[in-house]
């Protein structure tokens, strides 16, 4: 997608510091933060929303939350406490319409999220 800010980021367009990378998935830091620890970890693969998933995301899906562990450990975050959030659409606070798992850490966090 030539307009996706992410399909940018993935492909070299635009410059980040990637915390994580693999054939799959790369993780990044929000420029946003919302938390002390903020991480977008996104597929490689474009998909706008999580009503654009199917089955054959399986594996990806599980690979992303897989891969927010790791870095909850890589941060230091994984004993006391960690956040992983998919927004689906703008109601849901979707900014980028490229899937991103949000992983928050390093504070307390409230419930209800929103």
């Amino acid at each position: 997608m030539s307009n996706c800010l992410f399909c940018k980021i993935v492909s070299g367009e635009i410059s980040t510091d990637f915390v994580y990378k693999d054939e799959n998935i790369i993780a990044f830091r929000d420029i946003n933060p919302q938390a002390p620890t903020h991480i977008l970890i996104i597929p490689r693969e474009h998909i706008e929303t999580l009503n654009d998933i199917d089955q054959s995301h399986v594996e990806l899906l599980g690979a992303m939350q897989l891969t927010a562990s790791y870095l909850a450990k890589e941060e230091g975050i994984y004993e006391k406490g960690f956040r992983t959030v998919f927004n689906c659409n703008r109601d849901a606070g979707q900014t980028v319409f490229h899937i991103h798992l949000h992983l928050l850490g390093g504070r307390s966090m409230g419930w209800p999220p929103g």
